[in-house]
């Protein structure tokens, strides 16, 4: 079997029908003109189906006569059918299509998935034939994208990227103050101000705070509240020396 009747066995079409039909449109297409599918009637009892071709030009209905020794081809253009339509039967499917003249052209007993078949080519020569191009399929090429458009991609997954990952947060080692002696600041002289911050002994420490004036203990408890917030001392250091100097006042 020659090799241009196997591509259109696809769906149970008969090969005689097929071959008989193929020979004859050798010497009918015109130019440029390519056969896209071949539908094969199947009736319960028939030795000569009719058949109908479709090509990117027009349809054509083959219908034998004479016994299968001539046939007749009627043919219909893409710019003369206005709509076309598939009725599904218990013996196969209907199709016809109508055309801008109120012709309606029908051929019955196709096998309903080369019935589908017929259908869906000609929605798609009549959207060319509307719109001027090709419809977009599934099957159509993949374009790789531009440069431009791929390199805006990739900065914009690193950007969503980034705005995902969890901030990390620098954990910064302090080191607790034991002598606060360290963190005073001196007077001009070069020495600390004993008035308000006395020796660090227990004794000093219990004689300065009396000896303290309200307005002076209330300033002292400001001085270590400043450096809780700026960190130079705990916070349950703060607490205690506040307890320590609230308790002389």
């Amino acid at each position: 079997m020659n090799e241009h009747i196997k591509k259109f066995l696809n769906e149970e079409q008969d090969p005689k029908a097929i071959e008989k039909i193929t020979s004859k449109l050798t010497d009918l297409l015109m130019k440029n003109e390519e056969v896209g599918y071949i539908g094969v009637q199947k009736k319960p009892v028939t030795v000569f189906p009719d058949s109908i071709v479709l090509t990117n030009k027009r349809i054509i209905i083959c219908k034998p006569k004479n016994l299968g020794l001539s046939m007749d081809f009627t043919d219909y253009t893409w710019d003369d059918i206005s709509g076309t339509f598939v009725k599904e039967n218990i013996l196969g499917s209907e199709f016809s299509f109508s055309t801008k003249t109120d012709l309606t052209i029908s051929i019955d007993y196709i096998p309903k998935i080369q019935a589908r078949k017929i259908y869906t080519f000609a929605k798609e020569q009549l959207d060319i034939l509307k719109n001027g191009v090709a419809p977009v399929t599934a099957e159509t090429v993949y374009e790789e994208p531009k440069a431009e458009v791929v390199e805006q991609e990739e900065i914009a997954e690193e950007v969503v990227a980034l705005a995902e990952e969890p901030e990390v947060v620098e954990e910064i080692e302090t080191e607790e103050v034991t002598d606060f002696a360290e963190i005073i600041p001196v007077s001009q002289s070069g020495y600390r101000d004993e008035k308000q911050f006395p020796d660090d002994t227990p004794a000093s420490k219990e004689r300065a705070m009396k000896d303290l004036s309200q307005d002076e203990l209330f300033e002292k408890l400001q001085n270590y509240k400043k450096l809780l917030d700026n960190g130079l001392i705990m916070q349950g250091e703060y607490d205690s020396l506040k307890k320590e100097i609230l308790s002389y006042m």
